[in-house]
């Protein structure tokens, strides 16, 4: 029995090398001063359902939700094996928090069509709250399997999979339509194919296309360039190199539950702490020592 499986990605800031320069005034982050990567937990989401497809048959869709350049993402999950890359962009979707994201991406699920399989990194490394995952199960209305490390078994319309509980790890069990949340222990991604790259290095979506037509035909009326767009859209499309761009009416959503309308967190500040001091201090086992270093921390205010 094959399975048609649904990948949510992301295109996130680079965290690992936060300076000074990727804060704004306000305390917010300046996402333009980090280069955009690829969630990593969300390649494990990736790999794990590639693999699925290598035993099982089926097919692989990979979803984003971003602005155009996050088409960067789904370019590169059609380099790694997967067989559709769906953006959902629209302006009316930005400052969505987790409960807006989730419905939307809930709702580009549905919008594929069949699955039975969604998949989902853990969380994201620019907001480490993991609740967009188990948030869009529930909207879905199917299981969910959170810190997914293993797929044990895949028998008929049943799936028995290991999840990491911390201290250990279960084994659970349960009927597709499934969502599955994968750690970053649960396999090694593969790298991107040779000729793979080759052949959806110019794969681009239609706002894409516009973007390069307004650089390229400055001097060119508005219906100029739309039928330019419109000859290179029908051109990708023809070759199968067209990433498919849906907006928010492409998916049946409501815009009271997305963006700032649909999203009830508010984040006041976000505060970049700098650790000042270098080296280390060697602290004596005994009482004299403990209450001195205590000491010290109250007065470098780390304490009181």
């Amino acid at each position: 029995m094959s399975y048609d499986c649904v990948v949510c990605v992301k295109q996130v800031p680079d965290t690992a090398n936060i300076t000074g320069e990727a804060m704004k005034a306000d305390g917010t982050v300046n996402r333009a001063a980090l280069p955009a990567i690829f969630n990593p937990e969300d390649l494990h989401a990736l790999e794990a359902a590639l693999r699925v497809r290598e035993m099982h048959g089926g097919t692989v869709t990979a979803i984003t939700m971003g602005p155009p350049a996050a088409c960067d993402v789904l370019r590169d999950c059609l380099y790694r094996g997967a067989d559709r890359a769906i953006l959902v962009t629209d302006r009316r979707a930005a400052a969505s928090d987790t409960l807006a994201t989730s419905y939307i991406l809930s709702r580009a699920v549905k919008s594929v069509g069949k699955f039975d399989m969604v998949f989902c990194g853990r969380q994201a490394i620019d907001g480490d709250t993991a609740q967009v995952g188990p948030q869009m199960a529930e909207k879905l209305g199917i299981p969910q399997v959170t810190y997914l490390e293993q797929i044990v078994e895949l028998t008929g319309r049943t799936v028995r999979a290991r999840r990491n509980v911390g201290n250990g790890w279960e084994i659970v069990e349960c009927r597709m339509p499934v969502l599955m949340t994968v750690i970053d222990t649960a396999n090694e991604p593969r790298p991107a194919a040779a000729k793979r790259v080759m052949l959806y290095k110019r794969a681009r979506a239609q706002a894409e296309i516009a973007a390069d037509v307004a650089q390229q035909m400055p001097g060119a009326s508005a219906d100029e360039q739309a039928n330019e767009v419109a000859r290179r859209v029908a051109d990708l499309q023809s070759r199968k190199l067209l990433i498919e761009q849906w907006g928010l009416e492409d998916i049946g959503a409501d815009l009271a539950w997305c963006g700032m309308s649909g999203s009830p967190t508010k984040v006041h500040r976000i505060q970049s702490i700098v650790l000042k001091k270098e080296g280390y201090a060697e602290v004596p086992a005994t009482s004299e020592g403990i209450r001195d270093m205590v000491h010290e921390l109250i007065v470098d205010r780390t304490l009181g």
